[in-house]
């Protein structure tokens, strides 16, 4: 019996128990005491928050061994140019049809129109500033790499690992040694999200079930058109749109895609975020997806902190339906201002904290729609982001398997075996005597 799919299918039921157990307490044990204090903020806080350390003790020596790898890897500086070039531009093609099939789905279902709203409601919001685009330039080059590594700055990891690298190829067969430690160190970190992974289905379950009892499915009700549409135009976007694209410049099936991205799909849902999902979106690229090291290390870290694919289609519903419920009509124009903004806004705060309403607040601002909408939708938008990551996920593995397919860097063989990559099981080294 094959490993792969128990874990996979370990994951889901794990993953459904909590949402169940999580609405249940939600429901009928929200006022009790024991529960709330021992169980959803004790037990299932401390579960969770140990399995997100767990992927985010993995991200930055991963991120940095693999591009060490890709670079020195691919070999040519000119070849790593146009790597970055093709990856970036589709990246911004992703993100701009994803806003644009947002605003045409909004448009036509008119989420929000006849919205009750009492005048409070928007008071407790405070739009977070979003940063000048010239410090976003200046803070790309870490000032202080040792600091930009203690501190998880993406941008700045990729940056400065990337330059390291480049500069191990010119220093030549002196520098040799270093690239093969970092090959072998590589191995090992990929052999640590193996062993991660058997725990994930536990630490997916805190995480569900700590996020269900405090939020509830009935949270849902007083937004459901909002977070219907938005629901709806993630799943056409994830299953269509970008399997269209997938199709037309990789020629390979998306459905065998799609089966083998469940795994990452489920750890970004039940963690909504990106950047502690590398770890898994790596190695399925690798070794289930049949990417080479080169191409993967290189595109999927640069994925997770420019691609908002998901963030997009909030914006763009999100704008519509604020539009809707203050009654004011944006116009062509103004949908046209909101698809450039935010597809700006995407390369602009990438790697800021609390990105995504960042970049709503610099686009409502833009169309002089009023910031305080914004409280009118965080109440479902956790539960939203939990799904707008699985998007962000799967649009970056589908990026760079394309980019991987163009460079001739993916194994035809490896994509086409359904059972290529799995998790196998963990067996601690013995001696024979």
């Amino acid at each position: 019996m094959q490993a792969s799919p128990n874990i996979t299918t370990k994951i889901l039921i794990w993953m459904c128990a909590g949402l169940i157990l999580g609405s249940l307490i939600n429901a009928f044990a929200s006022d009790i005491a024991f529960v709330q204090d021992y169980l959803v903020n004790g037990l299932f806080h401390v579960l969770g928050a140990l399995f997100i350390s767990l992927l985010k003790m993995l991200v930055v020596p991963l991120v940095t061994f693999s591009l060490i790898c890709g670079v020195c890897g691919i070999g040519d500086i000119n070849k790593l140019g146009r790597v970055g070039l093709k990856a970036f531009l589709l990246f911004l093609l992703t993100t701009a049809l994803a806003i644009s099939l947002a605003i045409a789905v909004a448009s036509l279902v008119g989420p929000g129109q006849g919205f009750e709203f009492s005048s409070d409601a928007t008071n407790s919001f405070t739009a977070p500033a979003g940063p000048p685009l010239t410090q976003v330039i200046i803070d790309l080059v870490p000032s202080n790499p040792v600091a930009a590594y203690a501190e998880g700055n993406m941008l700045q990891i990729i940056f400065f690992t990337i330059l390291f690298a480049v500069c191990i190829l010119m220093v030549g067969e002196k520098a040799r040694p270093i690239a093969q430690a970092a090959e072998r160190l590589n191995e090992v970190m990929m052999k640590v999200v193996n062993v991660i992974m058997h725990i994930a289905p536990y630490g997916v379950f805190a995480l569900m079930a700590k996020t269900f009892s405090l939020q509830g499915l009935g949270l849902i009700l007083p937004m459901i058109s909002y977070f219907s549409v938005v629901a709806a135009v993630l799943l056409l976007h994830a299953g269509g749109t970008l399997m269209v694209l997938f199709k037309l410049f990789s020629k390979l099936d998306p459905l065998m895609f799609l089966r083998k991205m469940r795994t990452a799909q489920i750890f970004a849902f039940s963690t909504s975020s990106s950047n502690a999902t590398i770890p898994v979106t790596l190695r399925t690229a690798e070794k289930r997806l049949g990417v080479d090291n080169a191409t993967a290390s290189f595109i999927v870290p640069f994925g997770a902190t420019i691609n908002m694919d998901g963030t997009a289609i909030m914006q763009g519903v999100a704008t519509v339906f604020i539009a809707n419920v203050y009654g004011i009509d944006l116009g062509l124009m103004g949908y046209l201002t909101v698809i450039g903004m935010a597809v700006l806004a995407s390369i602009g705060t990438a790697g800021v904290p609390g990105v995504g309403l960042i970049m709503l607040a610099m686009v409502l601002n833009q169309v002089g729609l009023p910031v305080e909408g914004i409280a009118l939708i965080m109440g479902v938008d956790r539960l939203l982001d939990m799904m707008r990551t699985a998007v962000n996920v799967t649009g970056d593995a589908a990026i760079t398997t394309i980019v991987a397919k163009s460079e001739k860097s993916l194994s035809i063989e490896t994509f086409n075996d359904p059972n290529a990559g799995q998790v196998e099981e963990v067996h601690l080294p013995h001696e024979n005597r």
